[in-house]
């Protein structure tokens, strides 16, 4: 026996931090999560599977009109005229209260129960599939808690959107421990609502897919589903295959042995290279850190615009590769005495932007007038995870890049007096 365990779908989720950008593959990246949901049917067929299973999330909320469901419907159908199943539990983006439309779902479709745990009997593969569907978005009870015991004479699967004991960057919906899961005797739980791939557990099976096309940079390397092969009632393996068709990457490159501009180009290059060899053929969403001790770090910071365009020229010539952003993290290889001198105007000055401390006020205190700042300033400063999106989290990475900033242009002013 054989099935694929997906999760988190997000069907026409816009992805986000691209198509502010002049040449962008905006068609591509509206079709994402649509192409990334054909390639897991596709999959299905490929690998004729028995069923499918579907732990939460599906959509991303409301759909703007029934194109959405249409889709769904249609992609799905390729499943039923090969005989295979697919089992779904609605998830917080997707729960009874988000969804207003409707749409019948093809005869191969079971959606869980949303009123209390459901258990659907495959009795040709020995199998019991175990979920509940959310009622509704915040579901802060232990669902898990009112799942039956497995019946030892069958194959038991637990289908649960869940974020267990928490997990970062996820809202804490239908906490449980894995205690909490082992009790319940299943040979195999398929989770969901966390993105990023995770095996929790072997004995049993417990296993996060993460979602099937990440859709902004925090959602960044490989994504896809999980195939699990079963032999006499045991899994004998579980295989992570890759379905996301834009892929986002953050491409650490050094700089600390890099005096010229040609030199920083080459290093970038041969990053942005690598990087594309390993996406086999994917487009990428690529942010470029540059780290080290790095000669031209004042021209960088100085000159953070022009520095951005020249990488977004490399990314462009080598096709299929856009930039997210261009993240500063490189180092000054002199200290600021040394620049400008003791008691010195300019020595005071640099000293005084060098202590700069924000003591975690928020952006909206800082600049009052942020809304109107953001229409004046490049998009890469606007994409999603950029440290203009106001968290407190975003704060010191912001008070370092604007002290820089001012460090590199007092000392290119300096030097010109």
């Amino acid at each position: 026996m054989r099935f694929i365990h997906a999760a988190d779908i997000h069907l026409d989720s816009p992805l986000q931090g691209l198509e502010a950008h002049e040449g962008a593959p905006v068609e591509e990246i509206r079709e994402a999560t649509r192409r990334a949901f054909t390639n897991l049917i596709d999959l299905a067929l490929e690998e004729k599977v028995d069923f499918v299973l579907i732990a939460g999330d599906l959509y991303d909320g409301d759909w703007k009109d029934y194109n959405t469901g249409l889709f769904f419907v249609g992609r799905i159908g390729r499943l039923a005229r090969a005989g295979i199943q697919t089992f779904i539990v609605a998830g917080n983006h997707d729960a009874a209260s988000q969804i207003t439309r409707a749409m019948p779902l093809p005869a191969n479709v079971t959606l869980l129960s949303a009123k209390k745990p459901q258990s659907i009997t495959l009795a040709r593969l020995g199998v019991i599939i175990h979920g509940q569907s959310y009622a509704a978005r915040a579901v802060n009870e232990n669902l898990a808690a009112y799942y039956p015991q497995g019946d030892p004479n069958y194959f038991n699967i637990g289908l649960l959107h869940t974020s267990l004991t928490g997990r970062v960057g996820h809202e804490n919906y239908a906490p449980c421990t894995l205690a909490d899961l082992k009790s319940k005797g299943y040979d195999y739980w398929a989770l969901g609502h966390v993105h990023q791939r995770e095996i929790v557990a072997e004995d049993p099976w417990i296993v996060y897919p993460g979602n099937i096309q990440g859709r902004h940079i925090r959602e960044s390397g490989s994504k896809g589903a999980t195939l699990v092969t079963v032999e006499e009632g045991r899994v004998v393996e579980v295989e992570e295959r890759e379905l996301d068709v834009l892929r986002w990457v953050v491409c650490p490159v050094e700089l600390s042995e890099c005096e010229t501009r040609e030199a920083v180009y080459g290093r970038v290059s041969a990053a942005l290279e690598k990087a594309q060899s390993q996406a086999e053929g994917r487009i990428l969403a690529l942010r470029l850190q540059l780290q080290g001790n790095c000669p031209l770090h004042g021209d960088l910071h100085a000159r953070s615009v022009l520095w951005t365009e020249e990488f977004r020229g490399i990314a462009t010539g080598l096709g299929d590769i856009w930039l997210e952003r261009v993240q500063l993290a490189t180092m000054r290889r002199t200290l600021l005495n040394e620049v400008a001198g003791k008691d010195t105007p300019l020595a005071d000055l640099l000293q005084a932007v060098a202590e700069l401390e924000f003591a975690g006020a928020s952006l909206t205190t800082l600049v009052p007038d942020l809304a109107s700042l953001k229409t004046k300033l490049p998009p890469e400063l606007l994409a999603e995870g950029s440290v203009l999106e106001g968290s407190p989290e975003c704060l010191p990475e912001l008070r370092e890049e604007v002290k820089e900033l001012l460090i590199a242009k007092l000392i290119q002013h300096g030097g010109e007096a």
